[in-house]
């Protein structure tokens, strides 16, 4: 099964992008590149697939059409939720 991840973020956010990298990699790590889609939405070029989703702020991750992460998680907590999904 693939695993489809959507980082809901504006651009130039440090506080998006200094997280992001170790959450990708925790992602590819224990999923597997090849079935890993990731992708970082622009929220202002989104706005309506983000407000479809339930996004009220940034940085929120969806995994797989749904927001599973209104805000920006841990490592930790990222890669629990990723290892329920199989």
């Amino acid at each position: 099964m693939n695993i489809e991840i959507e980082v809901f973020a504006a651009p130039g956010c440090e506080r998006c992008a200094a997280r992001l990298g170790e959450l990708r990699a925790a992602a590819v790590a224990l999923i597997g590149a090849e079935r890993l889609s990731w992708q970082e939405v622009d929220v202002l070029e989104e706005l309506d697939h983000a407000v479809a989703l339930g996004v009220v702020a940034m940085p929120a991750i969806a995994v797989n059409g749904e927001l599973r992460f209104p805000a920006l998680p841990t490592v930790d907590r990222f890669r629990a939720v990723l290892a329920t999904l199989g």
